[in-house]
């Protein structure tokens, strides 16, 4: 069967080698716009489904597709990818020092000998930051390593020496909750 990551993501591609399967990696390109009226949750599920979506409506065959989509959130507001430097910045000021939510939603959809599957799910974990100094924000943000990432932010990258703790899933905030993925492909990985 055939497996395909619907995701340019580093960290994604990262954690599904975890598995040790074979996959290829078709990335969506769809609109990642949200719509007004969702939750945050919503918003997350929808656009996890409709990057699947995309991958399985291009493609034929017996096949899994796998598409997700994390946001940083907190006090009620989406940290998505940083526009600029200072975007980035200013992100990382006001996730210092407190704690904030990740949400990480999964869709996967399968097909298989004629029988479609379809898996829909979210997970989250709650990230907390130790204080970081200006000096120190503004030296993470010009590494270069915090534009392509939600919250400017990659708790596996040298970043995770400003997390204090967290609390869920360490692979949901990386961006692909292992544990819900397993669950819902295993069935077809390892015959």
């Amino acid at each position: 069967m055939k497996i395909i990551l619907a995701s340019q993501s580093p960290r994604r591609k990262e954690l599904l080698d975890l598995l040790k399967i074979k996959y290829e990696i078709i990335p969506s390109k769809v609109n990642e716009t949200l719509e007004e009226g969702l939750s945050i949750i919503e918003q997350s599920k929808r656009l996890a489904y409709i990057k699947a979506k995309e991958i399985f409506n291009k493609t034929e065959g017996d096949r899994i597709i796998i598409g997700s989509d994390s946001m940083v959130i907190k006090d009620g507001k989406i940290y998505g990818k940083p526009k600029d430097e200072q975007d980035a910045i200013n992100m990382i000021k006001q996730l210092n020092n407190s704690s904030h939510q990740v949400i990480t939603s999964l869709c996967v959809m399968i097909q298989d000998n004629g029988q479609f599957k379809e898996y829909l799910d979210y997970d989250i974990a709650k990230v907390y930051l130790n204080d970081m100094t200006q000096n120190e924000i503004e030296k993470w943000v010009k590494e270069g390593k915090a534009l392509d990432k939600a919250g400017a932010y990659a708790i596996q990258s040298e970043f995770c020496i400003y997390v204090n703790k967290i609390e869920g899933n360490y692979t949901t905030i990386v961006g692909l909750p292992m544990h819900k993925l397993y669950s819902a492909i295993k069935e077809y990985i390892y015959l």
